[in-house]
């Protein structure tokens, strides 16, 4: 017996044990939350389906947890069920109802857990997308195994997956990144903003390598300095790209495309998704910045969209990345 295998017993029993009571039904939710209860020893699984439903339904969650605990204990595949506290339910399962799980698995072999719930669906999975400032950690490999896993359950199930990394490679965070780096090559200390790990001057070094006339190509003065930003920013970053894509296929986790929020401000995306706000009414200028009208959608407030001093916030890109995978379809 799986764990859904389990919640939709215990979701069907709780709407048959309250029907039998003359008693509101219809508050049960959908599916039965199951989790492993903290103590093994209390049991297999615990679920707090009386707490969540009995005040609805017109009685108390000690009461319905023991109708409950009755009826479940009844069921095939369980072998206990009690009441703990103020109402939740552990569960013991029957042994052979565990072994017939692994029966199941080996009996189907590679086609366990296929089928055709999302067949002709097509699905964009964007996940992991940190920032190109470092190497990634390992919140980003979670992040990895927990979206490919995604991934490969809904192809299982039908589903025409593309998996997508999103590179925010645009905005404040990539202007400190080059600045460390710039800082690294002349051998300064990082910015009080920047970056300091031993990556930066491993970076700054390949970036030397491959230009090693960077201090007299571009003379002297603000426009020079800004070249040579401009140079570490995009060798750098492209030297960041690359070493995090080798990291995550080290991980095992491949991806369909790798998308760039800089190509959507170099392809002007960005100011055609803020034009067609401004056309329809959804975005208005107040206190000098634009704002887009999110509260009208559900959101708490209006989020500004551009900043006063005339720069695109950091939403401006992902509305914009939002209408470009939209018109991908």
């Amino acid at each position: 017996m799986t764990p859904a295998e389990l919640a939709s017993i215990i979701t069907a029993t709780t709407r048959t044990v309250l029907t039998d009571h003359g008693l509101d039904a219809d508050v049960v939710p959908e599916q039965a939350t199951v989790e492993r209860p903290r103590n093994p020893e209390h049991g297999d699984y615990a679920t707090n389906i009386a707490l969540q439903t009995a005040k609805k339904a017109g009685t108390n969650p000690r009461e319905l947890g023991t109708w409950l605990a009755d009826a479940l204990a009844a069921v095939d595949g369980i072998d206990e069920a009690s009441i703990a506290g103020p109402g939740f339910l552990n569960i013991r399962l029957a042994a052979d109802a565990q072994a017939k799980l692994v029966t199941d698995i080996l009996a189907a072999g590679d086609s366990y857990g296929t089928g055709a719930d999302f067949d002709g669906q097509k699905i964009n999975l964007e996940f992991v997308s940190a920032n190109p400032t470092g190497p990634i950690h390992l919140g980003g490999t979670r992040w990895a195994a927990v979206g490919d896993s995604l991934g490969r359950i809904l192809t299982a199930r039908g589903a025409t997956v593309t998996r997508e990394y999103y590179f925010n490679d645009h905005g404040s965070q990539i202007d400190r990144f080059a600045r460390s780096l710039v800082a690294a090559a002349k051998g300064e200390p990082a910015p009080e903003d920047g970056y300091g790990g031993e990556y930066i001057g491993d970076i700054a070094q390949q970036v030397i390598a491959a230009h090693p006339d960077w201090q007299d190509k571009f003379g002297t003065g603000d426009a020079a300095d800004a070249a040579v930003q401009e140079l570490f920013r995009s060798e750098g970053v492209e030297l960041m790209f690359a070493h995090i894509k080798r990291t995550l296929a080290e991980f095992g986790t491949e991806f369909d495309i790798f998308f760039h929020e800089n190509s959507l401000f170099e392809s002007g995306a960005v100011d055609k998704a803020i034009q067609t706000l401004k056309d329809n009414g959804n975005l208005y200028e107040a206190e000098g910045a634009w704002w887009l009208r999110s509260s009208n959608f559900g959101d708490d407030k209006d989020r500004v969209v551009i900043k006063s001093d005339g720069n695109a916030a950091y939403i401006a890109g992902d509305i914009a990345y939002i209408a470009d995978k939209i018109d991908r379809g």
